[in-house]
C-alpha cells in the first residue's frame, strides 16, 4: 500500500451564494477569503494548488496573490464537476493521480487536515477519502445541518470505511457520532467516474452528493481529525473567521 505519488489540490469557487453574495471575495483582514483558503492549501505542502474559478474576478484575485487559477463554466452543477473540469484543463495528460477537493469557504482549515484526507488512499481499494470529527456538542447530534458519517471505528482507529452519510442522528445506541467534513480526496479515475454518474435516489432524498458514490458501489473511507473547520456561509460566520484569523 502506498499513497498517491502526485496529488493536487483544487479549490472550487463561484460568486453565486444566496446567504453571502460574492463569498469568495469577502474581505478577511485585508485579503479575499479565497486567498486565505489557497494559503492553507499551500501550507499543507502536498502538491500544486489551483483554484477552479467560475468568474474572472475570482481568478484575478488568486493570481494577484501569487496563486494559480483556471476559469470554469459558471453553470457547472457542482463543485465536483468544477474541479474535474479544471483538472482536465490544467493537466490533460493525467500526471496528477489524485485530487483533493477543498471547499473555497474554509479559510480556517488546518493544513494538517488537508494532508489527513490523503491517508485513506494508501489502501488501493479506496476510491474516495474524506474527513470526520467526533461530535462533542449536544445540539449537533440532532441537527439536520450537521451531516453524520456512519463509520465503524474501533478504539484507537483513525481510518474506517464509510457505510452511509445522513442528516439524521445515526447510528443508534451508545458511542460516538461523527461530524462529516466536506473535504474529499479522489483518485483521478474515481473523480471521472463520479461526475459521470447520474444523481442517486438517496442523494436526492438527503441532499448529499457523496451518497451518489456509495449507491454506485464506490468505496469511501473516512479519516478522523480533531476539529471541524469553520465553514463561512453567513455574515456572522464571516465575522468569526475575521476574529480567528486576525493578526496576533
Amino acid at each position: 500500500m502506498s499513497l498517491p505519488e502526485n496529488p493536487i489540490v483544487v479549490i472550487p469557487a463561484r460568486l453565486a451564494a444566496t446567504r453571502l453574495p460574492d463569498k469568495p471575495l469577502a474581505d478577511i483582514n485585508g485579503e479575499p477569503m479565497i486567498v486565505h483558503v489557497w494559503r492553507r492549501a499551500m501550507e499543507a505542502e502536498i502538491g500544486p494548488v489551483i483554484v477552479a474559478a467560475a468568474e474572472q474576478v475570482v481568478a484575478d484575485a488568486v493570481r494577484a496573490a501569487g496563486g494559480d487559477a483556471v476559469l470554469t463554466d459558471p453553470d457547472l452543477p457542482s463543485g465536483s464537476d468544477r474541479i474535474h473540469r479544471a483538472l482536465e484543463e490544467a493537466d490533460p495528460a493525467g500526471h496528477h493521480d489524485a485530487v483533493i477537493n477543498l471547499q473555497g469557504d474554509l479559510p480556517t482549515i488546518d493544513p494538517a487536515s488537508v494532508r489527513a484526507a490523503l491517508a485513506p488512499l494508501a489502501d488501493g481499494a479506496v476510491d474516495i477519502a474524506t474527513l470526520a470529527a467526533v461530535i462533542t456538542r449536544d445540539e449537533e447530534r440532532d441537527s439536520p445541518n450537521v451531516v453524520k458519517a456512519v463509520v465503524g471505528l474501533g478504539e484507537g482507529q483513525a481510518i474506517g470505511r464509510a457505510l452511509y452519510f445522513t442528516r439524521a442522528t445515526a447510528p443508534w445506541g451508545d458511542g460516538p457520532l461523527y461530524h462529516h467534513i466536506g473535504l474529499y480526496a479522489y483518485r483521478r479515475e474515481a473523480l471521472a467516474r463520479f461526475v459521470a454518474l447520474p444523481p442517486g435516489v438517496l442523494e436526492r432524498r438527503e441532499k448529499l452528493e457523496q451518497l451518489r458514490a456509495l449507491e454506485a458501489g464506490m468505496r469511501i473511507d473516512v479519516a478522523l481529525v480533531d476539529t471541524v473547520p469553520l465553514g463561512v456561509d453567513t455574515p456572522a460566520d464571516l465575522d468569526r473567521a475575521r476574529a480567528m484569523l486576525a493578526p496576533r
